[in-house]
């Protein structure tokens, strides 16, 4: 905080208390004031009200060295030596005594002229009086504190005030006063004002006092309570204890000066109310300095504070035991003692404000509050101006210190809630690295078991060759999880410091050229350009080369994993005499928050950007200390949706340019044996041509190797296998043929496991295509968002082959049990001719008979046909030609014809030419339910068109009617298996032979009153 902002603070808050005293002063005062003269006041003018209470300032009459009425009480006898003393103010200058002028006794006397009213009650309220005094009031003795007497021995000290009530009906009251001091050395006489009014107006204003001090020790003493109970129940911090002390010095102050109230209720003598005075402002000093020693800890050890803590423990244990007379010896060392903390501590803490401790400003607002009030008592103990209790002060600085706490207690909670977030995430992220090692573990884990389980259940003769390809396989997964584990093992050296490095000269060249082919394999397949622009001139660097090698062989690895398509280019440059290489990709790039985080342990991104890449999240962590152990740096940039770069500076070697042939032999060796795992599983993909008998299975897998471990596992089971790297491609080859099962890996970059299965389910049921997901994670809510996403079964890592392949078997025989319930059902259909159809065609037939036996027997040769199209065993299969369909809808459109002659109207658009197999049954039911539900709904019919276009690759086949339509509501629920409407089973059973087939199914546009058209693809 500047000190500009801490003045102008303090400046603020000091000008709004004082303003705050101004008007309460201007609010307690009398407006219009009366000066006594010559020891009489005349009152006769003033009006009495119950709300004014009048200050009898002015010169009284002094009798010095005479009780007036102790002696002579009957007489009332008024001698002639008098003075004329203002009050409020001192003896001092009328009583001779040589050794304090403090010391000694007189009367004071005041004449009050009134008008006489006896129904009127009158109250005097008298300050305290140094240091006893007797009230007279007209003569009588109404009310005394302590008792005076010409003597030291005699008189009894009280310095407590009192209020007295009375009524006359004389126009004169006569106010004598006499007092004696022998104890205080710094005042005698009357030293504040006297009050007198009404008995309402005393009463309110000594009522309005003293529940004002009241009220403000109860405030006061409610935080001792809560700050006991906080100690009691929470942290026990001796700052709270020092807190409570001071506040309850302060409630003892309040409670002992103004009026008094502590001796006034109860029997405390006149030396224990000095005592207690001397002890509470000495314990308001001490504690406020213990306390604010505890909330500056940089000021904890300043000796000036343990000094004084002492000093005033000394000074407490002689105000303790010692007589008041040898306490008030030391009133000037008492009063700097308890001065030196309100002007010490606003000085620290104001330094401490300076130095960046925001709160130390409400610890310094509190001391402005407590000097603030001490100046104003020095100003009023002086008689420079009349003032009672003021409360607002106190309690300014007491919620000034509450505001400390508070805003300590705030922030505390705040930063209790980061880092309770922060233990959440580094628990989810102890949670997810626990998870993710188990799958980096299970994956390769899941490999060796696979390969030597094929090896074992092998049923051929021994092939050294298939088998030497299996055993490299299974030395390479081997090695990928020892990488894995040097990983761990890396990260916990790194944080002993216990990673030595073997400098030496190296060409950078030759170190980034293995680490790309290092990685060649994982591109295999994918629209990824790999490219190494480092030139062959480029200067050596002091690395360790297999550091180097592990720095870029992770930093390009991540970049392939996170690049869909697009280049990985690996640069050099040099820059203020370091070497800086460059790795950019064209990938998912990161935003701000990712690149804050991102070299931080177990860290991968965001959630909706790595949901799908599996890893450690050390890769890069690891990296950036092996880059700062070379004493170079590591740094990152990327934009969202379109790269990252990563940037790593080393030393140059100052030596010669040397042939340097880097030695990376083991990792070179997992290349070529990974390189192998990749080359195999390629050729063990199927050709496109596949058997039309046997299940044909998509398996989709980022990793080359986990492709080829399950190719290898079913390849012995018949099944004709199609590998695809990405859910992406996948989604590509759904449409090339008709699949049995789909396999998928869950941990896949870009799309998920989870997101294939979503966007196959957009298509396909559950029983029109399987779907089996293969991950290492087994936790039960990944298993159940599996199963929501849409699989028929989850399987997880490492699986048993026969568990495997027995699940396989078990979900192709269920599609393929599926699909012939399909054809069956669809041959079923067409076999159960309705009724009024065959009764209707027989009726046709019969007629014809009687007048064109010609037409007769045409219709007969349709008829036999069509049911001979109609109960055909090859509508049970798969496809048949185009023409045997057609033949079929001929015949059913002949017979409609008879019968409808020319409400019924055909048109074809077809090449005869043209060779295409179609399912069976495909067309056929689409012209019956034109005819049925379209043109036969009207009364005057209409026309049919039956069109089928050749598009090289495909072709389009579409019965079009101008019948009556459909709704948007009927349109709806045509294809809706749930709707159970009897008549579009057929078009239902259509829509998903041709989706099982060909990937799509039937398209229906229809406008009400218009007419319908329904279209379909037929793939050759």
């Amino acid at each position: 905080m500047t000190k500009k902002r801490i003045f102008l603070t303090i400046g603020c808050f000091f000008l709004i208390l004082t303003v705050i005293r101004i008007i309460w002063i201007l609010l307690q005062n009398t407006p219009d004031h009366v000066q006594a003269v010559k020891g009489e006041v005349d009152l006769r003018n003033w009006e009495f009200k119950d709300t004014h209470v009048l200050s009898l300032d002015g010169q009284w009459e002094f009798y010095p060295s005479i009780l007036l009425l102790q002696s002579d009480k009957d007489k009332h006898t008024i001698p002639d030596d008098k003075v004329f003393i203002n009050v409020p103010g001192t003896w001092n200058s009328t009583i001779a005594n040589d050794k304090n002028p403090t010391f000694g006794y007189g009367s004071y006397r005041l004449r009050l002229l009134i008008q006489p009213d006896k129904d009127q009650l009158f109250s005097i309220r008298i300050p305290p009086i140094a240091s006893s005094s007797e009230l007279y009031v007209n003569g009588r003795l109404l009310a005394h504190s302590g008792k005076p007497a010409a003597s030291e021995e005699q008189y009894i000290a009280g310095n407590v005030p009192y209020t007295v009530s009375f009524a006359t009906d004389q126009s004169e009251i006569e106010i004598i006063i006499v007092t004696a001091n022998y104890a205080d050395r710094l005042t005698g006489g009357l030293f504040l004002p006297v009050k007198f009014g009404t008995d309402l107006a005393i009463d309110r204003a000594v009522g309005f006092s003293v529940g004002t001090q009241l009220a403000v020790c109860l405030l006061l003493l409610m935080h001792v309570i809560y700050i006991l109970i906080l100690y009691w129940v929470g942290a026990r911090q001796k700052v709270l204890l020092s807190f409570a002390m001071l506040i309850l010095c302060a409630i003892i102050t309040i409670l002992i000066d103004d009026d008094r109230l502590l001796p006034a209720w109860s029997t405390l003598n006149y030396e224990w109310t000095l005592k207690l005075y001397y002890l509470g402002y000495l314990g308001l000093a001490t504690f406020l300095t213990q306390y604010a020693k505890g909330l500056l800890p940089e000021y904890a050890s300043f000796r000036g504070f343990r000094w004084y803590t002492y000093f005033c423990g000394i000074y407490f244990l002689f105000a303790l035991f010692l007589p008041v007379k040898t306490i008030m010896l030391t009133d000037a060392l008492h009063t700097l003692v308890i001065v030196v903390p309100f002007f010490v501590l606003p000085t620290l803490l104001f330094r401490s404000a300076r130095r960046g401790n925001e709160d130390a400003i409400y610890l310094l607002l509190g001391s402005t509050a407590i000097t603030t009030n001490m100046v104003w008592g020095i100003i009023k103990n002086l008689g420079i101006i009349e003032l009672g209790f003021y409360p607002i002060d106190i309690i300014a600085c007491f919620v000034a210190f509450a505001a400390f706490w508070f805003k300590g207690y705030f922030r505390t909670s705040t930063q209790r809630a980061i880092l309770t977030d922060q233990l959440q995430k580094a628990d989810k992220l102890k949670d997810d690295f626990l998870l993710n090692t188990s799958h980096e573990l299970r994956n390769p884990l899941h490999g060796m078991l696979n390969i030597a389980q094929t090896v074992l259940n092998s049923e051929s003769r021994y092939d050294e060759g298939k088998n030497r390809e299996h055993m490299m396989l299974l030395i390479s997964v081997g090695k990928r999880m020892s990488f894995l584990l040097n990983d761990l093992l890396d990260l916990t050296m790194l944080k002993e410091s216990r990673v030595r490095l073997q400098l030496k000269n190296l060409q950078v060249q030759t170190v980034a050229a293995g680490a790309l082919d290092m990685l060649r394999f994982m591109t295999e397949g994918k629209p990824i350009l790999l490219i190494n622009n480092i030139p062959d001139t480029f200067p050596p660097v002091i690395a360790d080369e297999n550091r180097l090698i592990q720095i870029l062989f992770n930093l390009l690895h991540n970049a392939v994993k996170f690049t869909k398509e697009g280049s990985i280019t690996i640069d050099a440059q040099i820059i203020d005499g370091k070497a800086h290489i460059q790795i950019t990709d064209t990938g998912i790039g990161m935003n701000l928050e990712t690149l804050r985080r991102i070299f931080q342990p177990y860290e991968q991104g965001e959630v909706d950007q790595t949901e799908s890449v599996v890893g450690l999240g050390l890769g890069l962590n690891i990296c950036k200390q092996l880059v700062e152990l070379h004493h170079g740096t590591l740094t990152v940039s990327s934009t969202l949706d379109q790269g990252s770069s990563f940037t790593l500076s080393l030393p140059l070697s100052m030596a010669p340019l040397q042939e340097v042939e880097p030695n990376h032999t083991e990792l070179l060796s997992l290349v070529h044996l990974e390189a192998a795992a990749a080359s195999s599983s390629i050729t063990l993909e199927p050709k496109t041509a596949l058997a039309a008998d046997r299940p044909k299975i998509l398996v989709v897998d980022d990793d080359p190797i986990n492709l080829s471990i399950l190719v290898s596992v079913l390849t012995e089971e018949r099944y004709d296998i199609v590998t695809a790297t990405s859910g992406t491609e996948a989604i590509a080859l759904l449409d090339t043929r008709e699949w049995d099962l789909i396999i998928s890996d869950v941990m896949m970059p870009q799309m998920s496991g989870y997101e294939l299965s979503r966007s196959i389910r957009e298509r396909f049921s559950v029983s029109e295509l399987p779907i089996l997901l293969l991950t290492a994670r087994n936790r039960p809510q990944d298993i159940d968002a599996g199963f929501l996403a849409g699989a028929n079964d989850y399987v997880t890592k490492p699986v048993d082959t026969m568990e495997l392949q027995s699940r396989v078997r078990a979900l192709t025989e269920i599609k393929k049990s599926i699909h012939d319930r399909l054809r069956m059902e669809g041959a079923w259909l067409q076999a159960q001719i309705q009724p009024h159809f065959l009764f209707n065609t027989l009726n046709a037939i019969a007629a014809l008979s009687e007048f064109d036996t010609d037409r007769m027997r045409t219709l007969l040769v349709e008829f036999g046909n069509y049911l001979q199209g109609s109960f055909d065993f090859r509508n049970s299969e798969r496809v048949i030609p185009l023409k045997d369909e057609l033949d079929l809808v001929r015949s059913y459109l002949f017979i409609e014809k008879e019968r409808f002659e020319e409400r019924l109207q055909v048109t074809w658009n077809i090449d005869e030419s043209l060779v295409l197999s179609i399912p069976p049954l495909s067309i056929q039911p689409l012209v019956e339910n034109a005819i049925r539900h379209g043109i036969m709904k009207r009364t005057e019919g209409g026309t049919i068109h039956i069109q089928i276009i050749d598009y090289g690759d495909y072709a389009e086949v579409t019965v079009a009617d101008d019948g009556i339509g459909m709704d948007i509501t009927a349109h709806k629920q045509l294809l809706d298996k749930k709707a159970g409407r009897r008549s579009g089973i057929g078009l239902v059973n259509t829509d998903r032979r041709l989706k099982q087939l060909y990937g799509n199914g039937l398209q229906i546009q229809s406008t009400l009153d218009q007419g319908t058209t329904v279209t379909f693809i037929v793939k050759k």
